[in-house]
């Protein structure tokens, strides 16, 4: 299946050559302050990130009040302990502060969506005029709700941190039922912080060849060795946790990173996608004249006319002013027919 060539978010070209889409994920990073907020868009912005992304979600929209087991966390998580419900009511970020985030974000020239996880968050998401909407890591299992997002016609982003092949699928499946074939999946890790062991970065052109979509990375990790390897592989997209400063606390501070942090990785990534380039055996002007310095024939001793050409008075040396090595063993053998000097180049017309 061919690769969707370009998909466009906000303006930004998804998909063109040197083209990586970096996403700053303000997720819960504001802990409860909406100048925090606004802040935080403004600083990735001067980080160099091309979009911020929000999580549009309520602890009553996403999970229930319940104060059973099954409510409370316990799988080797940083926020083990905590009830859901707890956890989301500290980490949300107020609807009613949407309106002030996007039109921040958009007077900055930030792309500026969000994961919905409710038909409530969509609605609103699309009242705001939100060019893409992102699908989480846990919700790639929620049909129903990819059915509503994609149903939007916009770029659906699809995170697959806990999907296996069929869960991928039945997602896509869900997308392209909805007439909307604009899809972008990204490789993730859902452990928070991510081990860097368990990036599996091999899986971004995997994504993008076995899916015939654009292929990207939703990262966890520690630093931004990842990325910039993700970069090198394929990525279309690169999204990663951003906080003022961790100082501030909160939910996902541990793995988020800071405004100089951000920077780092926005160059690192840029230097990347340059360095991959692409398939080219042309060479640039610079490259042509670094073939001066290439091997090529030359006189190691005065030549007469009628002398036999040999070892002892050709060799293949630096520069590449002569006649090119690979007419080494023809010449060899042959008779001069002129006088060469040390030093001078042999040329076409000393062939046979």
């Amino acid at each position: 299946m061919k690769n969707r060539e370009v998909i466009d978010i906000g303006g930004f070209q998804i998909g063109k050559e040197n083209s990586v889409f970096i996403i700053a994920e303000l997720s819960a990073n504001h802990n409860g302050s909406l100048q925090n907020a606004l802040d935080t868009i403004d600083a990735a912005k001067e980080a160099g990130a091309d979009a911020i992304k929000l999580q549009t979600y309520t602890a009553d929209t996403i999970t229930l009040n319940a104060r059973t087991d099954d409510f409370k966390l316990k799988q080797g998580t940083i926020w083990d302990g905590k009830y859901l419900y707890d956890l989301y009511r500290e980490a949300y970020t107020p609807w009613e502060w949407h309106k002030q985030l996007f039109d921040r974000a958009r007077a900055r020239g930030l792309v500026c969506f969000s994961s919905p996880f409710d038909n409530t968050a969509v609605d609103l998401l699309e009242s705001l005029d939100a060019p893409a909407y992102k699908i989480a890591s846990f919700e790639i299992t929620d049909i129903p709700l990819i059915e509503y997002v994609a149903s939007k016609n916009k770029p659906v982003i699809i995170s697959t941190g806990i999907a296996e092949r069929e869960d991928i699928e039945l997602a896509i499946e869900a997308c392209k039922r909805m007439g909307n074939n604009r899809i972008i999946l990204l490789k993730c890790t859902s452990s928070y912080p991510a081990p860097i062991e368990e990036a599996n970065m091999s899986m971004i052109p995997d994504l993008a060849a076995r899916y015939g979509v654009l292929s990207g990375l939703s990262d966890h990790t520690m630093g931004i060795t990842v990325p910039v390897v993700a970069t090198t592989l394929g990525a279309r997209v690169i999204e990663k946790h951003f906080i003022l400063d961790r100082a501030i606390g909160g939910p996902d501070a541990s793995f988020s990173l800071n405004k100089e942090e951000f920077a780092q990785m926005v160059r690192a990534v840029r230097e990347a996608e340059v360095a991959v380039g692409r398939v080219d055996y042309s060479l640039t002007d610079k490259q042509k004249k670094g073939k001066d310095f290439s091997r090529s024939l030359y006189a190691i001793g005065d030549i007469k006319p009628g002398d036999v050409f040999s070892a002892e008075n050709i060799r293949s040396v630096r520069p590449g002013f002569g006649l090119h090595p690979k007419y080494y063993k023809e010449i060899i053998g042959t008779t001069a027919k002129r006088s060469i000097l040390f030093g001078e180049p042999l040329k076409t017309e000393d062939l046979d």
